[in-house]
C-alpha cells in the first residue's frame, strides 16, 4: 500500500502542521525525524538544541501514539536515509515545512529535491512562517504575511498511519561531540509551548510594555515563546490568531494589557521580516549584506578580546553578568543581547561572524534567519540601518539600578558598594585591599569611551565613501521594510526600537 512520508525538521508539533495535514489527504502517513551527523557538526550547533529537539519529539511521539502512530528516528545524511526507507517500502510523496536555515540545510534541501525528482516522488514543502520563498518584490511581502496569518489552522484529530507503532520506547541519542547544555534552559515540547502561550496571553503580557528591557523583569514580561517558535512546537499562525482573539475579548479598561499584546504582535511581524532577509539572500550568513563593508573588521580581529568576552572577563560587569546568565539559561532579553553584540562590534571591534557562531550555540532560541540579519544590523554592515551603540555602563544604570542582576550572576561583585558597582576599576585602592572575595575583578579590556569613538569613526568613514553610498539602494530594494506597516504601527513608535533588537526573544 502506498503511503506519504512526513519529514519533521523545525516543525515539532501535531496541530496546524500543513505538511502532515496535506500528506493525510493522500492516504496513510509515516512520520520521521532524521539525526543528521553533518548538521550537528556545524559551528552553530549545541547540545542544548539537540536536547530541546529530543524533548519536543518525545512529546510529539507520545501524542501520535494516542492516534495509532509514532515518530521514527533515523540517523544518517538525508539522501542515504531516504534511499534506505525507499528500498524497504517505497513512498509516493515527501512532505515537510520550508526551513530558512544555515548553508548546510540549504544545500541539504537541494539534494532532497534532486533525490525526489530522480525517484519520481512528489516533494511538497509548506510555509513555516510568514516567509515567501522566491519572493520577487519586497512590496508584495506584507500582504503575503497577512494572508498566511489569517488562513485557517490545520487541526488534525485523527490520522491513518502506514503501520502501527512499535512497542519500543522513544530513543534518540545525541552525537558525542556536542557540548553546552545550560542547566536552567527551557524544556521542549508542544505541551509546554501551549502552557507558555496561555500564561502570557492571560497574565504576563500585562507587563510586556516597559518590562522587556530590564534583565530583571524580562524573564517574566517577555512571552518566552521564541524557542517554541524556532523549533515549531507551536505555529506562528496559531500564536498570531490566539493573540488577536484574546485582544478582542479584553474589556475596554484593559488598556495596559491590550498595549502589551499589540507590541507583541508587532514583534511577530518583525520576526518574519528578518527571516525573509536570509531567505532572499542566503549569503548574508557568512558575508556582509553590503559588500562595501568588506575588510572593515576582518583583518584586525583580536582573539584575546573574543576569548575574554566568551569567558565573561570583559571587565564591564553588566556585560559579564549577561554572558553568565546566557551560559546558564540559554536565554537573554532583547536589549541585553543587543548590548553584547554592540560591545563586541564597537569597543572590541570584533567581526560579526565568529561572534555570531558563538552566540548561536549560546541562544537556545537560535533562529538563523533572525540571527545573522540582526548581527549584521547591530554591527553596522547592512548599510541601511542607523548605527546602534550600547554603553554597558549606562545600560546597567538604566536597567539594573540597584545592581540586583549584576550581583546575582557575578558573586564576586556582591561586596562592591553601589557607587562603584558598574565601574569597579574606579574603586579606591585602599578599599579594594579590604575586599572579602579572593576573586580578582577583571579590568576593562579597553578604554570604553576611546575605543567606541574610534570604532564609530572607522565605520562612519567607510559609510561616507562613494562605493558604499552607491551600493545602499540595492540593499534597500531587497531587504528594507515598507512604509505601510510602519505607518500602521505608529501607535507603537515608543517601543519600535525594541522590536528591532537582536534575537527577537519577544
Amino acid at each position: 500500500m502506498s503511503y506519504s512520508l512526513v519529514w519533521f525538521k523545525r516543525d515539532l508539533r501535531w496541530q496546524d502542521h500543513e505538511a502532515l495535514a496535506h500528506a493525510a489527504m493522500h492516504g496513510p502517513v509515516r512520520c520521521i525525524y532524521v539525526v543528521e551527523p553533518k548538521l550537528w557538526l556545524q559551528p552553530d550547533a549545541a547540545l542544548q538544541h539537540f536536547e530541546f529537539i529530543r524533548e519536543s519529539l518525545q512529546d510529539l511521539d507520545a501524542h501520535l501514539r494516542t492516534l495509532g502512530g509514532r515518530v521514527e528516528i533515523h540517523t544518517g545524511e538525508l539522501p542515504e536515509v531516504l534511499t534506505k526507507i525507499w528500498h524497504d517500502a517505497p513512498f509516493s510523496g515527501l512532505y515537510a515545512h520550508e526551513e530558512t536555515g544555515n548553508s548546510f540545510t540549504y544545500a541539504r534541501d537541494l539534494k532532497v529535491g534532486a533525490w525526489c525528482q530522480a525517484h519520481g516522488v512528489r516533494w511538497q514543502e509548506f510555509a513555516q512562517f510568514g516567509v515567501v520563498r522566491r519572493l520577487k518584490n519586497r512590496n508584495l511581502w506584507q500582504a503575503a504575511w497577512e494572508q498566511h496569518m489569517a488562513s485557517p489552522l490545520q487541526n488534525l484529530n485523527s490520522l491513518t498511519f502506514w503501520q502501527s507503532p512499535s512497542a519500543a520506547s522513544f530513543v534518540m541519542s545525541a552525537p558525542s561531540q556536542l557540548q553546552h547544555n545550560p542547566p536552567l534552559r527551557q524544556r521542549g515540547g508542544r505541551t509546554l509551548a501551549l502552557a507558555t502561550l496561555n500564561s502570557f496571553l492571560s497574565a504576563r503580557s500585562i507587563g510586556y510594555r516597559g518590562g522587556i528591557s530590564s534583565p530583571l523583569s524580562a524573564p517574566d514580561a517577555c512571552s518566552r515563546l521564541s524557542v517554541y517558535l524556532a523549533f515549531g512546537c507551536i505555529s506562528m499562525r496559531e500564536v498570531v490568531q490566539k493573540t488577536r482573539t484574546h485582544m478582542a475579548g479584553l474589556p475596554p479598561q484593559a488598556s495596559r494589557h491590550r498595549a502589551g499584546l499589540s507590541g507583541f504582535l508587532s514583534r511577530l511581524y518583525w520576526h518574519c521580516h528578518f527571516i525573509q532577509k536570509l531567505e532572499s539572500e542566503p549569503a548574508i550568513e557568512w558575508r556582509n549584506m553590503h559588500r562595501g563593508y568588506d575588510d572593515l573588521r576582518e583583518q584586525t580581529f583580536n582573539p584575546e578580546y573574543f576569548e575574554a568576552l566568551k569567558d565573561a572577563r570583559t571587565g564591564w560587569p553588566m556585560v559579564d553578568a549577561c554572558v553568565i546568565m546566557l551560559r546558564e539559561t540559554g536565554w537573554l532579553n532583547f536589549r541585553m543581547r543587543a548590548m553584547l553584540v554592540s560591545v563586541a562590534a564597537y569597543p572590541l571591534w570584533l567581526h560579526w561572524r565568529p561572534v555570531g557562531e558563538w552566540l548561536a550555540t549560546q541562544f537556545l532560541d537560535y533562529e538563523p534567519g533572525i540571527h545573522w540579519s540582526q548581527l549584521q544590523m547591530q554591527s553596522g554592515t547592512t548599510g541601511i540601518n542607523t548605527t546602534r551603540v550600547y554603553n554597558p555602563i549606562k545600560q546597567a544604570q538604566d536597567h539594573d539600578t540597584h545592581g540586583v542582576f549584576v550581583r546575582r550572576w557575578l558573586p564576586y561583585m556582591r561586596d562592591v558598594p553601589d557607587t562603584w558597582l558598574f565601574e569597579p576599576w574606579l574603586k579606591p585602592a585602599q578599599l579594594q585591599a579590604h575586599s572579602t572575595t579572593s576573586i580578582e575583578i577583571p579590568p576593562p579590556l579597553v578604554d570604553l569611551a576611546l575605543a567606541t569613538r574610534t570604532s564609530k569613526q572607522l565605520l562612519h568613514a567607510r559609510r561616507q565613501t562613494k562605493e558604499v553610498k552607491a551600493g545602499k539602494q540595492a540593499v534597500v530594494d531587497k531587504h528594507a521594510s515598507r512604509q505601510t506597516f510602519r505607518k500602521r504601527s505608529a501607535s507603537l513608535k515608543k517601543n519600535a526600537g525594541a522590536s528591532q533588537q537582536l534575537g527577537f526573544d519577544f
